[in-house]
């Protein structure tokens, strides 16, 4: 064991009691390198964060150069920074008219605290609805509107007037009513097991909240930045959000979330009392440029665009009696094993062999594929290849 690992261990409080444990030493585009010099594929992208794969050339430019300018200054909000400005602009630019002005903040759980308080704000409502097997984040409030109970009963008591609602079921929206502040919801559920709703569960929903003045909020924060084959996956299913959060690929690998809504929405939060949301280092200068930086890479090269086609390789090659179902959309996908403890040892499995993937919180059942968009064809081979080989290997056992 080196020195560092032991560190690791001695001294960072641990999230489980079993991480995964890699010494990574380096990274760069689909390949982390460990300790031993042993390549691993990364099929994870560090859970939907690294879009454009690991230290993309021009966002590590932007990043240096906007260093040589400055980095923090001022608490968010009260400078005009150019990182800050030039970024909003352009993620206002590629969303509906309605969604034109961003807040930044650090970190998806984040951006879905800022919602929560701006949707109570707004409205003067108190009611929060959410749904089953939602992951929005472990901070207090974003904990509050998880949609399982087995990590939430810990910590409780947690927000008061939260309801809980079956996901794509179209009766339980009558619930939402007139003291219902806010839905959130994930387009598109990630540590649910990747689970894509009814394109009429979507257009009930935003029905229902437009009939009782509540506001939607869309948490983009894993299918944001071209994940699902859009930019966004609010639109494959043809509605609009009046709140969205998000986060993870944001940053092009830097620490950056934000929540996004109509400008006479958010100026509530500027007001009766001032400085009701505030953050001192939301919308740090590095991790804007870098986030624009990705962002333009992304849209120029198109490759949210391409990730249908890659989806569409994934599950031709993926066949095999022990997978079940695969399901996701673009390159956010899982693949259904008959039991968790089959899913684990072929996770593991593919790990010895220099593949990445994971599992979900949620569906612990079922392994995650989510790699960077950048991913070419043979890449894509070479991981079906291995993890098919792992199956095998481990079903013959």
């Amino acid at each position: 064991m080196t020195n560092t690992k032991q560190d690791f261990y001695g001294f960072l409080a641990q999230t489980s009691k079993t991480p995964v444990g890699l010494e990574i030493t380096s990274a760069k585009g689909l390949w982390l390198k460990d300790v031993k010099g042993k390549k691993y594929l990364d099929l994870i992208s560090g859970i939907a964060v690294s879009n454009l794969g690991h230290s993309h050339p021009k966002v590590i430019k932007a990043i240096k150069e906007q260093a040589d300018r400055h980095t923090h200054i001022m608490v968010y909000g009260e400078y005009i920074q150019s990182a800050q400005v030039q970024f909003a602009k352009k993620i206002c630019s590629v969303l509906p008219k309605t969604l034109n002005s961003v807040y930044f903040v650090n970190s998806g759980s984040e951006a879905v605290e800022g919602a929560l308080k701006l949707a109570k704000r707004y409205t003067g409502r108190t009611e929060i609805i959410s749904f089953t097997k939602a992951y929005h984040g472990s901070t207090q409030g974003a904990l509050s509107v998880m949609g399982d109970e087995a990590l939430k009963i810990p910590f409780r008591p947690l927000l008061p007037d939260v309801r809980i609602l079956p996901y794509n079921d179209i009766k339980s929206l009558q619930n939402i009513s007139k003291r219902t502040a806010c839905v959130i919801i994930e387009p598109i559920q990630g540590e649910g097991g990747t689970i894509v709703p009814d394109k009429e569960f979507l257009k009930a929903l935003e029905k229902q909240c437009k009939k009782t003045g509540t506001l939607l909020i869309l948490d983009e924060i894993q299918t944001g930045f071209g994940r699902t084959g859009k930019l966004f996956a609010f639109e494959h299913f043809g509605i609009t959000p009046d709140i969205m959060t998000i986060g993870k690929a944001m940053g092009g690998g830097l620490p950056l979330g934000a929540f996004v809504a109509n400008r006479k929405i958010m100026q509530t939060l500027s007001d009766k009392p001032p400085l009701a949301h505030i953050t001192t280092f939301g919308g740090h200068p590095l991790c804007c440029a870098a986030g624009l930086a990705a962002m333009e890479v992304l849209i120029k090269d198109k490759f949210h665009e391409k990730a249908a086609k890659k989806e569409k390789i994934f599950r031709t090659l993926l066949k095999h009696s022990a997978i079940k179902e695969i399901r996701g959309k673009g390159l956010m996908l899982a693949i259904e094993f008959e039991n968790e403890k089959l899913c684990k040892k072929v996770i593991e499995q593919c790990l010895k062999k220099g593949i990445i993937v994971d599992w979900f919180l949620f569906s612990p059942a079922a392994m995650r594929i989510a790699p960077p968009l950048i991913i070419q064809e043979k890449e894509i081979k070479h991981a079906c290849s291995v993890i098919l080989s792992s199956i095998k290997e481990i079903t013959s056992n």
